[in-house]
């Protein structure tokens, strides 16, 4: 647990009073490797800081899937439009390794909104990251080529990188396994 109160003592010092009321609603969540944490159409309940782990976020395709993002330790992630709007997700979240979360559900996080005037902070933070996430994601895929996602993703996750099978990193910097085979010769 010392990771996600890490995150926010980073962010501003909390009183334990604070933490307490917060940690009070946090579950603590572990699924083994390849497990299925939410399945498109299912509504999204939690709000998730990895504690240990790699998530992958995908689109279920014929031929393909389609990995769009990875959660990584020490960050949120949610299907956040489907947390917030209470309507099915419309993708998937699987496990790639072993992962802990803790989680708050929507109801609980409800409450601590409203028992605790840091409350909204908690939300706020976590929502924040979520934004960055998805902005830097969205600016890579503008702005970058496909090799310089790869190093990204590489120079940001080195070790935790050769847990994801090449062709979910394929898939993620918007190339064939093929393509990414080419760059990773190149670039070694």
């Amino acid at each position: 647990m010392s990771k996600i109160k890490d995150f926010f003592n980073k962010i501003t010092p909390l009183k334990d009073e604070y933490w307490n009321i917060f940690y009070s609603k946090l579950e603590q969540r572990k699924f083994p490797k390849k497990s299925i944490i939410l399945k498109q159409g299912e509504v999204e309940n939690y709000l998730n800081f990895v504690e240990s782990g790699i998530v992958r976020h995908y689109f279920e395709r014929i031929e393909n899937d389609i990995t769009f993002d990875f959660s990584f330790e020490g960050t949120f992630y949610s299907s956040y439009k489907s947390f917030l709007t209470r309507k099915p997700s419309e993708y998937n979240i699987q496990t790639l390794t072993d992962v802990e979360l803790y989680s708050i559900s929507f109801e609980n996080l409800q409450k601590a909104y409203a028992e605790t005037p840091k409350g909204n902070m908690f939300g706020r933070f976590a929502a924040e990251g979520l934004y960055l996430n998805k902005f830097n994601r969205e600016l890579s895929l503008l702005t970058k080529t496909a090799e310089q996602r790869y190093l990204s993703l590489f120079d940001e996750h080195p070790k935790l990188i050769k847990e994801i099978p090449l062709k979910y990193i394929a898939s993620y910097i918007g190339v064939t396994p093929q393509a990414l085979s080419r760059i990773r010769r190149r670039i070694s």
